[in-house]
């Protein structure tokens, strides 16, 4: 988006080279046009000038190239169009002339206003834009090109709660508006509701089934409804299709990979890696996405390969990043801890210039979330909620073990595991709002407010919700979101039978491998950082402690290294608090064949072994800052 200041000096320069050029000083508006282009590289409006200036000073061929680039970002140039028309004539070009000709006609058919619209947001102008296009959909609250493009501002300002609504208005009145669709399937992705997603993608796929467009979005649906095999296939099926750029072919073996990674196929997804780095050397993600894979090893050509790409000097950003998580990993197979100490802190302090967390934030939310829910307030509604007892909420910080923890429950005859669900966030954010600086509600104590036939509905809601992802129709299921941790009370509210275990490991281990561990997007965004992290499991354990004085004996707090000490003592535990009999599978967890998509897929195909236990070790000396900011949470741990 175009910065309100730069908009001004942008339209000054462009207004300078118009004035001159208007005088016939074309050096002197070629120069300033000269001035702009570093500046603004993506204006439409410039390439349209210097087009201009081109035809005036008779060079038609440069002329025409200048204005089918300014087409090209903004499609919405009737007087690009209209001199490429004449400039096609000039040359004797019929065909060109006359779909230049049908362009600007249709540009002339649209009302102005839309015109603009669409002209401003090419140019990266949001919020022009969508002032123009509010202004007219008062007054013509039924185009839905309008109702679209709108949509689209939303979406980018991340306000997608009115972008679904603005594209529910726009296929309500024009159902066959497929582009439209297109685009509330992708707001209903952002918004994560999958089930929704895929219908809509599905129903476009009956009228285009080979839309390249239509079959990344439905595979999207699928993957998160973790749905894996129908994504696989597609995904196949798209790259054996014509016309795919290196840049998509790596995108499309990345996603293949990592659903095979997920449905354990694990050769083949190390192929699909390999396929993706082949058409992308570069390609920091899939270099990450083979060390995610815990057990595999880098050779020394990879590492030599991965050094090159991060030598490249047109090296993304983000890129950056994954390849220096990817080198950590490869030096710390290798016991270099100092080369890979070095490349872990590279890769979280780059990281870290991109987060929004603030520990203080989570420390202020953690803090809330006790004043909100006291022990009356419990108390109060003990009778409320839904009854189903269906729910196992398995919460904690990430990389605590609770993957291992899922998959023992999992191998259950009575349990389906399905995945992290996001359904209770959704809740919680819709009653409380989110912080962005924690993601820990902004205003828990609207929860107070909420009547016991609300409170009830919302516990219905959630098991209805998720029963998307019950494919084997088991009795019990397992929502394995760790954020959940924050979420407990309402939790206990909602879905009062619900079975809630936390799962903790020691805190430097803990720390340890959330700092080697790069989360996609958003997520985990306290994970970068020595205070940061330190100071989160710090404001976890105070909110894990609240939890078990306000409902005692509600959640079983689970040790990992009890867990990998005794196996079979730690899974009755589990078993018993989930009021389930004990069955031998449980042990055998490794030998369930099940989807897992979280970073230790791998592991938790194999038996146990303590390997992991003291890995933090190597580290000790670079963890020192850590350790003084964990402080009496090294003891209290365990209490």
């Amino acid at each position: 988006m175009t910065p309100p200041g730069d908009f001004g000096q942008r339209e000054a320069a462009l207004q300078q080279a118009k004035d001159l050029r208007a005088l016939g000083r074309l050096p002197e508006a070629l120069a300033v046009l000269a001035g702009m282009k570093a500046q603004y590289p993506g204006f439409s409006r410039w390439y349209h000038e210097l087009g201009h200036c081109h035809a005036l000073s008779g060079n038609a061929p440069a002329a025409i190239e200048t204005l089918q680039q300014a087409v090209r970002i903004n499609p919405t140039l009737p007087a690009s169009w209209h001199m490429l028309e004449q400039l096609y004539r000039m040359q004797g070009d019929a065909v060109q002339a006359a779909a230049s000709a049908r362009n600007l006609a249709m540009l002339q058919n649209l009302p102005t206003e839309i015109v603009v619209a669409n002209s401003l947001y090419a140019d990266g102008d949001r919020v022009l834009a969508e002032d123009v296009l509010r202004d007219y959909l008062d007054r013509d609250a039924a185009n839905v090109g309008a109702l679209r493009l709108l949509a689209r501002i939303c979406q980018e300002r991340d306000s997608t709660d009115e972008a679904e609504v603005l594209l529910e208005r726009a296929l309500g009145f024009a159902p066959d508006y497929h582009d439209a669709r297109l685009d509330y399937v992708m707001v209903l992705l952002h918004r994560q509701r999958y089930a929704r997603a895929g219908q809509e993608a599905a129903a476009l796929l009956t009228r285009e089934p080979g839309n390249r467009a239509y079959l990344k979005q439905y595979a999207a649906a699928c993957v998160g409804l973790g749905n894996y095999e129908p994504v696989i296939d597609i995904y196949g099926q798209l790259l054996t299709g014509a016309g795919e750029s290196a840049t998509e072919i790596a995108e499309l073996r990345l996603w293949r990979g990592n659903a095979l990674r997920i449905a354990g196929r694990l050769d083949e997804a190390i192929a699909d890696y390999r396929a993706a780095i082949e058409a992308r050397p570069g390609y920091g993600v899939a270099w990450f996405s083979l060390a995610n894979l815990k057990t595999w090893r880098f050779g020394d050509e990879d590492i030599a390969a991965i050094e090159r790409a991060q030598a490249a000097d047109d090296l993304q950003d983000l890129d950056r990043i994954y390849l220096a998580f990817a080198l950590g990993k490869a030096m710390e197979d290798r016991a270099a801890y100092a080369r890979s100490w070095q490349h872990y802190a590279q890769g979280n302090a780059l990281r870290h210039q991109t987060v929004r967390y603030r520990p203080e934030a989570a420390e202020a939310g953690e803090k809330r979330l006790e004043q909100t829910y006291t022990a009356a307030l419990f108390a109060d509604r003990s009778e409320w909620g839904h009854a189903d007892p269906a729910p196992i909420f398995i919460v904690g910080l990430p990389r605590s073990g609770s993957t291992l923890v899922e998959q023992i429950i999992a191998s259950h005859s009575q349990v389906e595991g399905t995945q992290e669900l996001t359904e209770i966030g959704h809740i919680v954010t819709g009653l409380c709002g989110q912080d962005p600086a924690c993601g820990l509600p902004l205003h828990p104590d609207a929860v107070a407010q909420v009547s016991r036939a609300d409170i009830s509905a919302l516990g219905e809601r959630f098991i209805d919700e998720t029963r998307t992802y019950r494919r084997l129709g088991r009795p019990r299921f397992i929502d394995k979101m760790p954020n959940n941790v924050w979420h407990i009370g309402l939790i206990h509210l909602i879905v009062p039978n619900a079975t809630i275990i936390d799962v903790r490991r020691e805190p430097m281990a803990c720390c340890f491998s959330n700092l080697k561990q790069l989360f996609g997007g958003a997520n985990q965004e306290f994970a970068y950082g020595l205070e940061d992290i330190g100071r989160h499991y710090r404001a976890y354990l105070a909110m894990m402690e609240h939890w078990h004085a306000t409902l005692p004996g509600r959640v079983l707090t689970l040790h990992y290294e009890d867990l990998v000490d005794d196996l079979d003592a730690s899974a009755r535990l589990i078993l018993a608090h989930c009021r389930l009999a004990f069955e031998p599978a449980c042990l055998r967890f490794h030998q369930t064949q099940r989807s897992v998509r979280t970073p230790s897929s791998e592991q938790v195909r194999q038996p146990i072994d303590r390997d992991g236990l003291g890995q933090w070790q190597h580290y000790a000396q670079w963890l020192a800052p850590l350790h003084d900011v964990l402080g009496d949470a090294l003891i209290r741990y365990r209490t």
